[in-house]
């Protein structure tokens, strides 16, 4: 019988995980097929009940479910425990088990461009469950300093509170990291402010900004978004979120069907599919 995996998420109808998912199952001959399921914040409870009912064999989740879904598994992998969010479940014989690849996905691609996070001072904008993996993860790189900004400062500092590496941190709001951002060598946007169909917001003010910072977008969709944008305007390297976007979905990949997929084919249909290609 044909698996079934799939992505839940509110907005979902932007998300490249389908046609990346369903490209990897034909390429290795697994029969199963990867479905987008939108659900609203108050269906998640009656959205995982369905998929447990029709036997789904694993899933992604993606905003704004990350942290409300975890109370809805059986078990939860001690690292998406620690960070405090899940986007990918395993369906392990009837029992759900979640993980976090966010913040190693990430982290795998921004390697690719930068030679190290060691001794660099890092800004990490917003405090959800995407900003709370790539923080930790980032921590255990041993950065000179590592700061969070969020409009909502306290949920800033519960991330800098709960991180189980030791590093100079500091939570602020966005005005404070506007003042002083020409402090930072890297800056890593984690909302989802630019994105589709909100093309022309942008999560801050990037003036102060110093050419050679490196700004990374995890956004994918569009490819530059206007922060990225502005960043290459004033001087700086720039990154999106594409990297990351491929490498969890590897890891997730990998998680539900024990191959190590081929990274260069999944990046090749997310651009493809994105008109990029």
């Amino acid at each position: 019988m044909k698996k079934l995996f799939g992505v839940i998420g509110d907005p979902i109808s932007h998300s490249m995980s389908p046609a990346m998912h369903n490209d990897l199952f034909h390429a290795y001959g697994i029969d199963a097929h990867y479905q987008p399921f939108h659900v609203k914040k108050e269906n998640l409870g009656d959205a995982i009940r369905g998929l447990r009912a029709i036997g789904i064999s694993g899933f992604n989740i993606t905003v704004p479910h990350k942290e409300a879904i975890m109370p809805l598994l059986d078990e939860l992998d001690p690292l998406a425990e620690a960070i405090g969010a899940v986007n990918t479940v395993v369906n392990h014989n009837g029992r759900l088990k979640g993980y976090n690849t966010d913040g190693s996905g990430y982290v795998k691609g921004l390697l690719e461009e930068i030679s190290t996070v060691r001794d660099k001072k890092v800004l990490i904008v917003g405090a959800g469950g995407a900003a709370r993996a790539i923080y930790f993860t980032l921590a255990k790189e041993g950065p000179q300093l590592l700061e969070i900004c969020n409009r909502t400062v306290s949920k800033a500092d519960l991330i800098v509170e709960d991180c189980p590496y030791p590093v100079p941190a500091r939570a602020l709001d966005i005005q404070e990291a506007e003042k002083n951002l020409e402090i930072y060598d890297l800056i890593v946007q984690t909302t989802p402010i630019g994105m589709l169909p909100d093309i022309q917001k942008s999560p801050l003010s990037i003036h102060n900004l110093k050419s050679g910072t490196f700004v990374s977008d995890i956004i994918y969709n569009p490819l530059e978004t206007l922060l990225l944008r502005e960043a290459s305007n004033k001087g700086a390297g720039i990154q999106n979120g594409l990297d990351m976007f491929v490498y969890q979905g590897a890891l997730a990949f990998e998680k539900w069907t024990g191959i190590e997929p081929d990274i260069k084919r999944m990046r090749d249909k997310v651009l493809k599919q994105l008109g990029g290609l």
